[in-house]
């Protein structure tokens, strides 16, 4: 029932999409040809300027209004004006900064550490040969291919934990017993060091690696065979030809995935939720927004997690659109 109703949405959607650009299409046709090539261009402009600004841009101000109201605690009263009462709360509350800690943690661990993985698995496995280069990737990228539900539904079994005298069916602890003698240790309720936090971490960057590896392996396959056998005959080694030669032609590249992985890390919430629910010191700004609007039912305080989230993710949008100009202007 389901993929039924979805693809009747598409074919609808599709179809009063067509409907829409084919009647302003006919209007200008019939409109003298002088105006006609100035009209044309907002045919399609028109529709895609007002979706945007029905779903992208009214949705974004009445959220930024809600950040400044609170919900009143009697039915059929609906909200007052507190000013920046909630942000006020949010940054002086314990809990709210350990949730941008771990934000902060997510950004500086998980892309760097995507970013090396996939430029080395990229260099390595250019070295197999076509078919096994080929196979090794496609390994490597499935990942990419599921959910971040059903990908910590299977790391669930790798870092779940049963109490002592119990089987240990866990990968982790089951190694950690078996090797060491010790107990079983619950994994996602350790935050010393916010220990919990990078193993959920290794998640991600499980993930998003074969997202880097083919976009980097692409770019690795474009430099230009001549400069580095430039470098070679210059009596540069391996690493100094692909850290002097290599590295510089494909930065554009390297930049690109590193800021989308950003934006990915930023906006993370499936898998902490599926893992801790947030819980033992994992929480990242979607969770806290999730937890404000439902659990704690504080439309107010959530709208203005979402306010700072949006500040926080809109100067790499920013960074990421100016980058790939600047990479077009270059070609």
């Amino acid at each position: 029932m389901a993929i039924f109703s979805a693809i009747i949405s598409v074919v609808l959607g599709l179809g009063v999409s067509f409907l829409i650009f084919w009647g302003l299409n006919w209007i200008v046709e019939r409109t003298h040809d002088r105006w006609k090539a100035r009209l044309l261009p907002y045919v399609f402009l028109i529709p895609v300027i007002l979706l945007v600004g029905i779903f992208l841009l009214y949705p974004a101000i009445r959220t930024f209004v809600e950040s400044f109201m609170e919900a009143s605690k009697r039915r059929g009263e609906g909200s007052t004006f507190v000013g920046f009462q909630n942000y006020v709360e949010l940054f002086t509350t314990p809990s709210f900064l350990g949730v941008l800690l771990n934000n902060l943690l997510w950004v500086l661990v998980v892309p760097a550490a995507t970013v090396v993985i996939g430029l080395l698995v990229a260099v390595l496995t250019d070295r197999l040969g076509k078919r096994r280069e080929t196979t090794f990737k496609a390994m490597i990228f499935v990942p990419l291919a599921i959910s971040g539900v059903a990908a910590a539904v299977t790391w669930r079994f790798i870092y779940f934990y049963a109490p002592p005298g119990n089987p240990q069916i866990y990968l982790l602890n089951a190694i950690w017993t078996g090797i060491t003698g010790n107990a079983p240790v619950p994994w996602l309720t350790l935050d010393a060091g916010r220990l919990n936090s990078f193993l959920i971490m290794f998640i991600g960057i499980w993930l998003q690696v074969g997202f880097a590896m083919v976009l980097l392996s692409a770019a690795i396959k474009g430099v230009p065979e001549e400069t580095i056998e430039a470098a070679r005959l210059d009596g540069a080694s391996e690493r100094r030809t692909f850290f002097l030669v290599i590295v510089p032609q494909i930065r554009g590249t390297i930049i690109a995935v590193l800021v989308t992985v950003v934006i990915f890390v930023m906006k993370i919430f499936d898998i902490i939720y599926a893992m801790t629910g947030g819980q033992y010191n994992t929480s990242v700004l979607a969770v806290e927004f999730y937890s404000q609007l439902f659990s704690f039912q504080n439309p107010g305080k959530a709208a203005a997690v979402v306010i700072v989230l949006m500040i926080a993710i809109v100067p790499l949008v920013v960074y990421q659109i100016r980058s790939y100009k600047r990479q077009e202007e270059l070609r």
